[in-house]
């Protein structure tokens, strides 16, 4: 139970860190920005669930392959806020120059999406994926605050 714990923490706190950089580099929102980040919070808040589920039944197949889903949601949210966010403030943003190509989100989708299937042949290969998503997010991004230096350098 400890140990879906330590992992949940740390997901929320990289989306929490990673969330804060995004919003910074905006100057305004609008509605659909607004529904977008409820988007957002509606996965990140299944995530005490998704954890509590997982513990009690001791990394089951179900519960794990659950995180996985929610995690993978949360996953797309995010990326729907910063498309939306981007599209908001132009392609030329400081904003659109520091997402980039974003690989390392591209490549936590498909580790998340490759974990839900192998819940069912191996429910702790399937968390060691999750944790190999948390340790290549563990260093937060610096990918906006360099964009946001060198805008206003």
């Amino acid at each position: 139970m400890l140990l879906s714990y330590v992992l949940s923490f740390v997901f929320v706190g990289i989306y929490w860190s990673n969330h804060h950089h995004l919003l910074h580099a905006v100057s305004q929102v609008n509605g659909r920005i607004l529904w977008a980040n409820l988007h957002l919070l509606f996965w990140l808040s299944l995530i005490p669930f998704a954890t509590g589920w997982m513990g009690e039944n001791n990394f089951a197949a179900w519960p794990v392959a659950f995180y996985g889903g929610v995690l993978l949601s949360a996953a797309i949210a995010y990326f729907i806020l910063a498309h939306v966010l981007v599209s908001h403030h132009g392609r030329d943003s400081a904003l659109a120059k520091a997402l980039g190509k974003d690989v390392k989100g591209k490549a936590s989708v498909v580790c998340y999406a490759a974990a839900i299937p192998l819940s069912f042949v191996s429910p702790l290969l399937a968390c060691a994926l999750y944790v190999l998503v948390a340790v290549m997010w563990l260093i937060p991004d610096r990918r906006i605050e360099q964009a946001l230096a060198d805008s206003t350098a």
